[in-house]
């Protein structure tokens, strides 16, 4: 990767995270100590420093390590470490754009598509971010993000996705779509492509004026009416797409309250220097649980600690 691309990309996305930057910050201490640490393999070092300095701060230890041992950072963690610790130190490593990118790519590897993982990005980031994730995206893997996206889906659920990618914002009036919106159900068949057209097609403030009309005006709440008269990927999309237009924080929360590691991990590194304080709160609204304490039911050891160290600490 080209470390100039991502000097202007290294964290300019929100402030209401966990994970600020170190205020003491020494990088040639640091990289000595993490040296150290790999070769005792002293876990808890590696953790403590890692997670407590913010991603722009990362890419100076590594840079600086680099510099002091003639080796790479991240080929020394994975000589080091194995299994979820090394994962999750590798993506406390990326640039935060580089990171969603390979995310992204994760969920179309191998077979079948983690079809949720694409849609909480696609639906969580703005069309500037998904354009320089798109552009990251294609440095890295010197292929198309849209035609990889169009190779693993079809149907409407594919016109969803591109949709997404490629999200702007077109004016329209409130009443107009509303309109538009409850006329496309009245048919043996509800209208997939309008809906797509409309949800990815307006601002946020826009769209909650749309659901809650469109809600006052079918006597049934939006969710709902995608679950009746919606099936398969399409209404999986939807359905996402409208919980994000909702409450982003709430349906992040949901997603963690699977407790999967990829799930947990993406979502916990991805908002951590953005908005996890606001998915932690939402989180415990929605489980009566703190996201601290439900994560030392599911993790163990210094997996646990790190994850521990991001969520930062008890609500």
């Amino acid at each position: 990767m080209d470390p100039e691309y991502f000097k202007s990309h290294l964290m300019s996305w929100g402030t209401l995270g966990t994970v600020r930057p170190f205020s003491n910050f020494h990088p040639d201490k640091d990289a000595v100590e993490i040296q150290a640490a790999l070769e005792k393999k002293d876990v808890v070092t590696l953790v403590g420093i890692l997670t407590n300095r913010n991603n722009s701060q990362r890419q100076v230890i590594a840079k600086t390590f680099e510099d002091v041992t003639q080796k790479d950072l991240v080929a020394a963690i994975k000589k080091a470490l194995s299994g979820d610790l090394e994962t999750l130190l590798l993506d406390l490593l990326m640039p935060p754009v580089q990171y969603e990118a390979v995310r992204l790519q994760r969920a179309m590897a191998g077979i079948g598509t983690d079809e949720e993982t694409l849609l909480e990005i696609l639906c969580t980031r703005s069309d500037k971010q998904l354009q320089e994730i798109s552009a990251v995206y294609n440095q890295m893997y010197k292929k198309d993000l849209e035609k990889d996206l169009k190779g693993e889906t079809s149907g409407d659920f594919a016109k969803l996705v591109v949709a997404l990618l490629n999200k702007e914002t077109v004016a329209s009036g409130v009443q107009t779509d509303i309109e538009s919106l409850s006329a496309s159900l009245n048919g043996k068949k509800a209208d997939a492509g309008l809906w797509i057209d409309i949800l990815t097609a307006r601002d946020s403030d826009h769209l909650n004026k749309v659901l809650m009309g469109l809600e006052l005006k079918n006597g049934q709440m939006v969710l709902q009416t995608l679950e009746k008269r919606f099936s398969g990927d399409v209404r999986l999309g939807l359905t996402v797409l409208v919980q994000c237009i909702e409450n982003p924080e709430m349906y992040l929360a949901k997603r963690l309250t699977t407790m999967k590691t990829p799930v947990v991990q993406g979502i916990m590194v991805s908002h951590s220097e953005e908005d996890l304080l606001c998915i932690r709160a939402a989180y415990k609204k929605l489980t009566g649980t703190s996201l601290y304490a439900a994560l030392q039911k599911q993790f163990k050891g210094d997996h646990l600690q790190a994850l521990l160290a991001i969520c930062r600490s008890e609500d």
